[in-house]
């Protein structure tokens, strides 16, 4: 990474967040599912906040799923879904919870029996 990229990653989330560093709410983890609510006015949003408008409205994305594709750290995208859920424009959903997971027994006999087959 050269100095000066790096040097610009540190400006750029005080920037891109107005220069608050915690979110309004401490509501998300990194598997809480974002969902619009509100889109039919987005000209007062900023760039990066358009942009979790326009990843959202193709359905729910997860709030890591969403600092990937803006490329921002979590705590930054964090700041900016808060300032989205005040203004009404998406709403917050729980993520999937641990007990809807594979059961590894079943995902055991499956492995087993493609082996089998080869």
């Amino acid at each position: 990474m050269t100095r000066r990229r790096h040097e610009r990653a540190l400006v750029r989330p005080h920037v891109v967040t107005g220069g608050r560093a915690h979110p309004t709410r401490n509501i998300f983890d990194l598997v809480t599912l974002m969902i619009v609510a509100y889109d039919d006015d987005l000209s007062d949003l900023s760039p990066e906040k358009h942009r979790v408008m326009e990843l959202c409205g193709g359905g729910a994305l997860s709030v890591a799923e969403i600092a990937g594709h803006l490329k921002l750290p979590v705590s930054v995208t964090k700041v900016l879904l808060s300032d989205l859920v005040d203004s009404g424009h998406i709403t917050t959903r729980a993520g999937v919870p641990g007990v809807d997971a594979p059961d590894h027994r079943v995902l055991q006999e499956v492995l087993n029996g493609l082996r089998a087959r080869l």
